[in-house]
């Protein structure tokens, strides 16, 4: 949870996200890249036919030799241009957008912006994104640390570390997470006796709302958003209760300073499904007050009555969805939104899962820095999200020449770069995988720094001071500007 501000208004952001994303397919994991066949060997037109015919279902782009020999041709002028772009900024000047800002957040729905990709849009996109990343590259995946689900890094140092300090964020409260349910593959757990939580997870700074009657919702969802358990450290309180808090505060800080205020969630795969409660819950809790979603690769939360009730309280909704990737399709995957067309026979069916939203549908296969093939892993990850929006101008356009963003992100957790960019696979780790040399010459796991040692204690500490000395400069201004 951050909070931005801004001579016009004071802006809130929320992020979650899904971890880990490998565990999301493990049997579908398993399968190897779709294979494509050089011009030295031809296969029968029956078994090219079953080829062409799996990657239709797939929606994946099958290459004919004679397409690979260009595509081959044309990856060598690759390496050489990625090389240029070594030499400048990764990211644009920021422009000056006071007079558009409801307009980005979606106030029309995103209407005239999405094809062609409003430059500026494009920058809100990425720097949300940015903001959903920073959960997977802060956590501690380690199952032999004690800290195993947490953050590494304290609230005040997270963006410093991560090198995202360029957006004028600062992050004032973590949220936890628990559930009830049994959901091993979306919560870590320690293989040490004595850790620092055995049963909550560090979500990043933000998670999402609500019980309802009519409208329904997937129930492992709804478990990580709104369970708590009083025998926890971390989980006293639900996420739930612990962002609206934080979000409710902020906004009567900057709502009683005369400004104008706005609330945007992000998160990537469960994180989207996340945002889209906590947008739900926001919206019945803070009267008049902007709340807009943009998520990444998430999936199906709710029914249609969610999906018109999420409408009919304002929240405004930007799915970005990667063609290629199966998660935006789960649940669903036949029972969805598509049913509704025949209402006349069948009726409303409520009990279908149903996205909400406009959707910003992009193709992986429109980078040229992008290898070819099954990869459901990299399909799906965040990274490879950020690098096709970056490079995204309209459908009918191709990847942009200008796209500032580096290349070598999208390899940070998986193998989706072709060879000639030379960008190891899963390159993004802790040197020595965390061991380091003791003064005896012995490899040992390190000390945590103290200031970075999860602590429910401390947190609340920290927060209260953290309101206390806000109010003590505001009672300084007022004695001031008398």
């Amino acid at each position: 949870m951050d909070a931005i501000s801004s001579t016009i208004h004071h802006h809130i952001t929320a992020a979650a996200a899904h971890r880990p994303a490998a565990n999301m397919f493990p049997k579908l994991l398993a399968l190897q890249p779709l294979a494509i066949h050089d011009s030295h060997s031809k296969p029968k037109k029956s078994s090219r036919s079953a080829v062409e015919s799996l990657s239709h279902l797939l929606h994946l782009r099958m290459e004919t030799p004679e397409q690979k020999l260009i595509v081959q041709q044309s990856n060598w002028n690759l390496q050489f241009d990625h090389d240029e772009k070594h030499n400048t900024p990764a990211m644009s000047p920021r422009e000056d957008v006071s007079d558009k800002w409801r307009e980005i957040h979606g106030s029309q729905d995103w209407e005239s912006l999405l094809n062609p990709l409003h430059p500026w849009l494009r920058r809100e996109i990425v720097k949300y994104g940015e903001f959903a990343q920073a959960t997977y590259d802060a956590f501690d995946f380690d199952s032999f640390s004690e800290y195993c689900g947490s953050c590494r890094y304290r609230e005040n140092r997270l963006f410093e570390k991560l090198g995202i300090s360029k957006h004028g964020y600062k992050v004032s409260k973590y949220i936890y997470a628990m559930s009830h349910m049994d959901v091993p593959q979306w919560l870590e757990r320690s293989r040490i006796a004595e850790t620092w939580s055995k049963d909550s997870n560090w979500m990043g700074f933000v998670a999402s709302p609500l019980f309802m009657e009519k409208p329904r919702l997937s129930v492992g969802f709804l478990s990580i958003y709104t369970s708590k358990c009083e025998a926890t450290r971390y989980n006293k309180s639900s996420a739930s209760e612990q962002v609206m808090e934080e979000v409710k505060r902020l906004v009567e800080i900057y709502k009683g300073r005369g400004e104008e205020v706005s609330l945007t969630i992000t998160g990537h795969s469960l994180g989207g499904a996340l945002a889209l409660l906590n947008a739900y819950e926001a919206a019945n809790t803070i009267p008049n007050l902007p709340i807009s979603v943009i998520s990444f690769g998430a999936p199906r939360v709710g029914n249609i009555a969610f999906r018109d009730e999420l409408h009919q309280i304002g929240v405004k909704t930007l799915r970005v969805v990667l063609k290629q990737d199966v998660v935006p399709r789960m649940p669903g995957i036949v029972f969805n939104e598509s049913l509704q067309k025949f209402d006349d026979f069948i009726g409303t069916l409520e009990w279908v899962y149903t996205h909400v939203g406009a959707e910003l549908r992009l193709d992986a296969g429109s980078s040229p820095y992008l290898k070819r093939g099954l990869n459901l892993l990299g399909f799906h990850m965040l990274e490879t999200y950020l690098h096709v929006v970056d490079g995204f101008l309209s459908t009918s356009s191709t990847y942009r020449s200008n796209a500032r963003r580096d290349v070598a992100l999208v390899n940070k957790y998986c193998d989706m770069l072709v060879d000639e960019l030379r960008i190891p696979p899963c390159w993004y780790q802790r040197e020595n995988k965390g061991l380091v040399c003791n003064a005896h010459g012995r490899w040992v796991k390190p000390r945590r720094d103290p200031e970075d040692i999860p602590s429910p204690t401390r947190d609340q500490e920290v927060h209260v001071h953290g309101i206390e000395m806000r109010e003590s400069c505001e009672r300084f201004e007022s004695l001031l500007s008398v």
